[in-house]
């Protein structure tokens, strides 16, 4: 159903094209009416007001506390729209941008990332320049689609640093562009609108993530200057950080509606699902819901494999992890202390239990969470069950 109504979408938008040439009007004429008139802002206006019902989606929670969280997640997403389709939106003259950070959150954001992202196109040729520093894992990803249009974006090309060629101070070259490249290079399709940056930390604390700018090639220093904003520029700007905030909240209002079939258990995520919203393709993730009563703990025991990194983290409802920056919310394979077996325990509880790796739920009695294994030789389904508080002093005293 959804692929019908996006190819519904887009032959509509088609026709409206072939009429507004056989009227000889261009979509620019149009935006400059639209913006002139008001009607864009309106608009979007509605479009922000329409994105409220993903607070009321079936199986969403509505008690104040969560609704509160609800309407400042809208109000993040939009912040974060606004950066990137209205101040950072132009291919032309590319900014790398953090668009999910400590207070914008979306899709089970995970607190080991550090999140870049920039506005690209096939058409063009790119040249990403940084310094590797000491940052765990770094990868590129390029995208068809983008956030603010809906109908997924799957992935056109993608490299890691290990991969790369870099040079003993740290620098190196990256180029982006449809055309093969000797070197260290990024493919793109003529579709690639979207590039990612993903850096992930196994101690954030004492990690220094890379240094990175990327720059249009190719082509004369004018072009690469920012041409004066245009109503057409606008209007799509305003449409994609309207849809962005509607539809990313509709979008996992829905996942996590499904994840609360398997309420307090950790299957394995679709993979198809996670790469066409735009997941890392070197990640499997295992998304799901809890719900904890004031005397119950959530126990979660896996025997990690071989992997470049693995991590877990608590997030409320909407899928935004809590915050991490005050609370110990997640914890990853250098955080976490392991058994004498190798294995691994995480205890999730709204207090201290007097256990190694205990995760705060910061005032939650339910949400969502997620598990990733990263670039591992097997990936095993995390183990859980539930447990009252006073079951742990059983364990407090092995």
């Amino acid at each position: 159903m959804r692929r019908f109504l996006i190819g519904l979408l887009a032959l509509f938008r088609r026709t409206s094209l072939l009429l507004l040439r056989l009227r000889g009007k261009t979509t620019a004429d149009v935006a400059e009416q639209r913006v002139v008139s008001g009607q864009s802002w309106d608009e979007f206006c509605d479009t922000l007001k329409a994105a409220g019902a993903a607070l009321n989606y079936p199986g969403a929670p509505r008690d104040p506390f969560n609704q509160a969280e609800g309407y400042r997640y809208l109000s993040r997403l939009l912040r974060g729209g606004l950066m990137a389709f209205v101040e950072y939106a132009d291919p032309r003259t590319p900014v790398l941008h953090r668009v999910a950070h400590e207070t914008v959150k979306l899709g089970s954001d995970n607190p080991d990332n550090y999140y870049q992202t920039a506005a690209i196109h096939g058409d063009y040729d790119y040249r990403i320049c940084g310094r590797r520093n000491t940052v765990r894992y770094l990868g590129f990803g390029t995208q068809a689609g983008h956030y603010g249009q809906g109908g997924g974006m799957p992935p056109t090309g993608y490299v890691e640093a290990g991969e790369l060629a870099i040079g003993g101070d740290g620098r190196f070259e990256l180029i982006v562009s449809a055309t093969p490249h000797d070197g260290n290079w990024l493919p793109m399709k003529p579709e690639s609108r979207t590039l990612i940056v993903r850096q992930t930390f196994l101690d954030r604390q004492t990690e220094t993530p890379a240094d990175l700018t990327i720059e249009r090639i190719n082509c004369s220093d004018e072009e690469k200057r920012p041409a004066p904003l245009t109503p057409e520029q606008l209007d799509a700007g305003l449409k994609s950080a309207g849809t962005l905030v509607a539809g990313a909240a509709m979008l996992f209002a829905n996942w996590a509606r499904g994840f609360r079939k398997h309420t307090n258990t950790l299957p394995m995520f679709d993979p198809e699902v996670s790469l066409a919203a735009g997941g890392d393709p070197n990640i499997v993730y295992y998304h799901s819901h809890w719900a904890l009563a004031e005397d119950e703990a959530l126990l979660i025991e896996v025997m990690p494999p071989e992997c470049e990194h693995w991590n877990f983290q608590v997030n409320n409802y909407w899928m935004e992890s809590l915050d991490y920056r005050y609370h110990t919310i997640h914890t990853n394979k250098r955080l976490a202390r392991y058994e004498d077996d190798g294995s691994v325990r995480l205890v999730v509880a709204h207090r201290d239990p007097g256990l190694p790796n205990w995760l705060e739920t910061a005032g939650h009695t339910s949400g969502t969470m997620c598990f990733r294994w990263i670039k591992a030789s097997e990936h095993p389904e995390p183990g859980t069950r539930i447990v009252n508080m006073s079951e742990l002093e059983a364990l407090r005293s092995r």
